[in-house]
């Protein structure tokens, strides 16, 4: 297996133990839940088969349903964001192409670029899972809100990870 295979793999694994250990109680101003767990799969590498991106996404989901008790809800969000990433990315192409086996982090595309990257996916995640948690649109402008401030949240510990444990860029 190589060094990448195991790092993804400790990655997984310290990310999930994070999200139900941790952060599964931290809420701000009972709205803004942190989903730190999706950093992981929107920083696999760009040419990522994906097949391989779906059941990732998937099993990443499911683990966080186990122990949130939450009926496959974020594995559905998690599938959905992994379906969309590629078509996101092919719209956010650089000139010149993207380098093979490089992960879209902030130390290889800039903050700019990362923001632009992370922000859309990461609401899209919280906008359906809040909404299937909710069971329809009935409450839609608190739901929303909830979703909005919990992009923020989670967005912000995105960066903050990204810049405490920055990845070496490839040369």
């Amino acid at each position: 297996m190589s060094r990448l295979g195991i790092t993804q793999i400790i990655s997984f694994i310290l990310l999930l133990t994070l999200q139900v250990v941790f952060l599964k109680n931290v809420v701000l101003f009972h709205t803004a839940f942190c989903f730190l767990y999706i950093s992981f799969i929107l920083l696999l590498p760009i040419d990522m088969n994906r097949l391989i991106l779906l059941g990732v996404g998937f099993g990443m989901g499911l683990m966080v349903d186990i122990f949130y008790e939450s009926l496959g809800m974020h594995a559905f969000a998690c599938v959905l964001i992994m379906f969309m990433r590629n078509y996101y990315l092919n719209m956010l192409t650089p000139q010149g192409g993207y380098d093979s086996n490089v992960r879209p982090t902030l130390a290889t595309n800039g903050l700019q670029w990362f923001l632009v990257y992370v922000t859309p996916l990461v609401f899209l995640h919280h906008v359906v899972l809040f909404f299937l948690e909710a069971g329809g649109f009935t409450i839609f402008w608190l739901t929303l809100w909830k979703a909005f401030a919990s992009t923020m949240f989670t967005t912000f510990m995105i960066v903050v990870v990204q810049f405490l444990f920055p990845d070496r860029k490839r040369t």
